[in-house]
């Protein structure tokens, strides 16, 4: 018996820079065949903890259509084809937020939904932050920047006040590196 999944067909049903959708047919290493699958392509991602020299964690609040929400997050966004993670999110805090960081260090990799997403997200924290421009958003953007004290932002942790997944990890991850 292979370990290998077969892929016997791929079919796009979607094809946009942030939103292609395709159905796939394929056979398990057991012989069991999924037909259809469907999977969202989406490129990767980058999104940061990211601390002040003063010590206030920057948060967005913005709208999010699909929930039908203002929510709080953190500051990130897609990483360009080519693009070092690394990279990407110095380029997202900056335009988002306007700000500059001393130090970016990688916590973790992770896959948001991996029975339905195919990208990775790149999760960093970021510290030493200066104020170095002002923001310079995409079209579609309208971000309010929040500066929090590094306690309330454990207590929103906690509270459930993050409720984008993928930034509440990206906290707690963060709270436990800082903690070391």
């Amino acid at each position: 018996m292979s370990n290998m999944v077969k892929v016997v067909n791929s079919t796009y049903l979607s094809k946009h820079k942030y939103f292609t959708a395709r159905q796939d047919h394929y056979i398990l290493p057991s012989g069991k065949e999924v037909d259809p699958y469907f999977i969202v392509e989406m490129p990767p991602s980058a999104a940061a903890m990211a601390i002040t020299e003063n010590n206030e964690v920057i948060l967005v609040e913005q709208y999010r259509h699909p929930v039908k929400e203002h929510l709080l997050e953190l500051p990130g966004g897609f990483i360009d084809p080519g693009e070092e993670p690394g990279e990407a999110i110095k380029r997202e805090l900056l335009e988002e937020t306007g700000y500059r960081f001393s130090r970016i260090h990688c916590l973790a990799i992770t896959a948001a939904n991996p029975g339905v997403l195919s990208n990775f997200s790149y999760l960093f924290l970021a510290t030493g932050g200066v104020k170095a421009s002002e923001q310079q958003l995409d079209d579609n953007e309208e971000i309010k920047i929040i500066l929090k004290p590094i306690e309330e932002v454990k207590v929103l942790l906690a509270e459930s006040g993050i409720k984008q997944s993928m930034h509440a990890l990206c906290l707690f991850y963060g709270f436990q590196y800082l903690n070391q």
